[in-house]
C-alpha cells in the first residue's frame, strides 16, 4: 500500500459515512447571440447599391421621350402611336398627385380601360419641371411621375406599347398607351 492509499483510508475513517451529493447544475452562461446572416446582409446592401446606380443611370429627365414596344407588336404600330395616328379613347391626368396616389390612380385607370375594351389611352404625367421632387432611392431631382409611369407601364402584361405624345397632345409631358385587346390578354 502506498502513502496515498493510506491517506485516503485515514480520511474516510475520520469523516465517517458519506452521502454522495447530486451533481450541481452548471451556472447559467450568457446567451449566445442570435445568428446573423452577414453574407446575406452584404448581398442585400450590394444589391440596393446596384439598384440605386441602375436607377440613377436610367432616370428620365423632363424633356426625354418615353418609348416602349413589346417584341410581338410590329414596329410600324409603334410609329403610328408615336405620330398620334391611333385615336385616344380615354385620358388620365396625374397633375398634382403624389407618387403613391398617382400609382393607385394609374393602376385603377388601366384596369378600368381593360374592363371596357379601351385600346388606346393618354396619361398626362407632366414634365416634372415644377414638382421639385426627388426620385426615391436616388435623391436626384427628376420628374417623379414621369419615371413612375414609365416603370409601371413596362411591368404590365396588358400594355403592348407606349410613347411620348406628339407635341399637340402633350409632348414629353404625356404618354400614349396601346393596350392589348381583351381576348389576347392573359387571364
Amino acid at each position: 500500500m502506498s502513502d496515498e492509499d493510506d491517506d485516503s483510508e485515514l480520511f474516510r475513517s475520520a469523516v465517517g459515512p458519506v452521502r454522495r451529493l447530486r451533481d450541481a447544475t452548471p451556472p447559467p452562461t450568457a446567451p449566445k447571440p442570435k445568428p446573423r446572416a452577414r453574407m446575406a446582409e452584404r448581398d442585400e446592401a450590394a444589391a440596393r447599391e446596384e439598384f440605386r446606380h441602375a436607377l440613377d443611370a436610367s432616370l428620365l429627365e423632363a424633356g426625354d421621350v418615353v418609348s416602349y414596344r413589346r417584341e410581338t407588336l410590329p414596329p410600324r404600330t409603334l410609329q403610328r402611336l408615336r405620330r398620334g395616328e391611333i385615336a385616344v379613347q380615354e385620358e388620365l391626368d396625374l397633375h398634382g398627385a403624389d407618387a403613391r396616389e398617382a400609382e393607385a390612380l394609374l393602376r385603377a385607370f388601366i384596369t378600368h380601360a381593360r374592363e371596357h375594351d379601351v385600346g388606346c389611352v393618354r396619361i398626362v404625367h407632366g414634365k416634372g419641371l415644377h414638382g421639385g421632387g426627388s426620385v426615391p432611392f436616388t435623391g436626384r431631382d427628376a420628374p417623379v411621375l414621369k419615371n413612375l409611369v414609365d416603370r409601371l407601364l413596362r411591368q404590365r402584361a396588358d400594355v403592348l406599347a407606349f410613347h411620348s405624345a406628339p407635341p399637340a397632345q402633350g409632348g414629353t409631358g404625356a404618354v400614349l398607351v396601346l393596350l392589348a385587346p381583351r381576348r389576347l390578354r392573359p387571364a
